[in-house]
């Protein structure tokens, strides 16, 4: 077997964050199951329930919430991760009695974490926690925190966020957090470096305080440090789990439009059907099939599902033959695109087609302006309140203020400014959209008894 930079052997390690202890183990349910089962029954994973997508939260008419997003990218993860295992197989990679079965687990679990970290109202929320820092008034207390402490706190993101709130450990809570395995944990980091090396990008994947841990797991991983800078080369699995997200969301969000009338029936036909050549044998296949399944089904709701769901199974298909084909850089550390963004011919075009619709058409749509709005201003005054509370908790008013955190986001009066901030930061951002909208309302005087 050909030797890489990255060897499975040390990825696929069940070893467990801050767990000393072994687990034993179970041919009924391996150490990547139950990562998978921890997050899922987590309150922060339930509290995704009611944080916006795209669309703001149902009323008549369903569409997709933090949830179940993370769900379906979770189950088309799953196809990924068991997919290259049969291919790997194929190939002769296989690296030990659990190697095919551990792909589709661990790619499943990091998938299902990959929001636990987005703040309420949306990706307008991390713009909002930023803004706050860079322009509002929490603008004053730059020269209070680090370097980098402060690149987080003016680019906060939401992937570094989630990788605290599996690792960090909160108040009167176990050490490791979540105590998942490296494998899951590597997986999650889309960007293996911090805020101080992201450049121009902002994308990050861990804050300053989390630093050491990354650090741990990347070396029992055995993931390549690139520079001086920390940046790690990738778990190869990111890979499946950031593909898994790009198909859900631009997928569901166009057939969410369809469903709310944005989109027209017409419009989202065509755009689902611009991934196969007409002229080609794969388009004649496919085309000939649609219209055969669309003589029974009539229901034209159904009808975009059944495009969208055929067009996820393209995508995942294409997806894996990609990896394969790069398989020898990827598993080097020096593959620097995603796989989405390595898609070529017509399915490029295609993609293509769906973001540049999705952001004239969708994310610009009013009723989503109108929930980035709002999230401004609530998330805006929500930390004006609790950062100056937690940082100046001398007045009455501040201490009532505080009596609100629950224990876990409780800083102390002599920890460092930075943690005292990330403290509010981190009750602030797990919020949903609704107790957000309900804290301040009460605490500004507007709710109605």
């Amino acid at each position: 077997m050909k030797k890489y930079a990255l060897e499975w052997e040390y990825l696929l390690s069940p070893k467990r964050l801050g767990s000393a202890s072994h687990v034993p183990k179970s041919p009924e349910r391996s150490q990547f199951q139950r990562d998978y089962d921890r997050i899922i029954f987590s309150s922060p994973f339930r509290r995704l329930q009611n944080k916006t997508q795209v669309f703001p939260l149902p009323g008549s008419i369903f569409v997709h919430n933090r949830l179940t997003h993370s769900l379906e990218v979770a189950s088309v993860g799953r196809s990924l991760g068991n997919f290259l295992a049969v291919e790997l197989e194929k190939n002769g990679q296989a690296a030990g009695d659990d190697f095919f079965s551990s792909f589709g687990a661990i790619v499943s679990a990091a998938c299902l974490a990959h929001d636990l970290g987005n703040p309420p109202f949306g990706h307008s929320g991390e713009k909002a926690i930023s803004r706050y820092f860079s322009d509002g008034n929490g603008k004053a207390l730059q020269k209070m925190v680090s370097h980098d402490e402060w690149l987080d706190l003016t680019h906060f993101e939401g992937n570094a966020n989630a990788f605290r709130v599996l690792t960090h450990r909160f108040q009167g809570r176990r050490n490791g957090g979540f105590a998942l395995t490296y494998a899951t944990l590597a997986s999650l980091v889309k960007y293996p470096y911090g805020s101080a090396a992201a450049g121009e990008k902002h994308k990050y994947g861990f804050f300053a305080s989390e630093k050491a841990i990354f650090s741990e797991i990347a070396a029992e991983q055995r993931l390549r440090c690139l520079s001086g800078a920390g940046v790690y080369s990738r778990h190869p699995l990111v890979y499946l789990v950031e593909a898994a997200d790009d198909i859900t969301y631009q997928i569901m969000d166009v057939e969410d439009a369809h469903k709310l009338k944005i989109l027209s029936y017409d419009e989202t036909y065509h755009i689902l059907t611009s991934f196969w050549e007409a002229a080609s044998e794969e388009g004649k296949a496919f085309f000939s099939y649609t219209d055969e399944i669309f003589k029974t089904v009539t229901d034209r709701n159904e009808r975009i599902s059944y495009l969208r769901a055929t067009l996820i199974n393209k995508l995942v298909t294409e997806c894996i033959d990609l990896f394969i084909r790069h398989y020898e850089a990827i598993m080097n550390g020096c593959f620097d695109r995603s796989l989405m963004d390595a898609l070529e011919g017509i399915s490029a075009a295609g993609m293509e087609n769906c973001r540049k619709l999705s952001g004239k058409r969708i994310y610009n749509h009013p009723s989503v302006v109108e929930v980035e709005i709002a999230g401004y201003r609530i998330l805006g005054a929500l930390l004006d309140d609790f950062v100056d509370a937690a940082l100046f908790p001398q007045s009455p008013y501040a201490q009532k203020l505080l009596l609100l955190l629950p224990e876990q986001f409780r800083s102390q009066p002599d920890d460092p400014v930075y943690t005292q901030i990330q403290s509010v930061l981190d009750f602030v951002s797990g919020m949903t959209d609704l107790f957000a909208l309900d804290l301040y309302r009460t605490i500004h005087g507007m709710k109605q008894g």
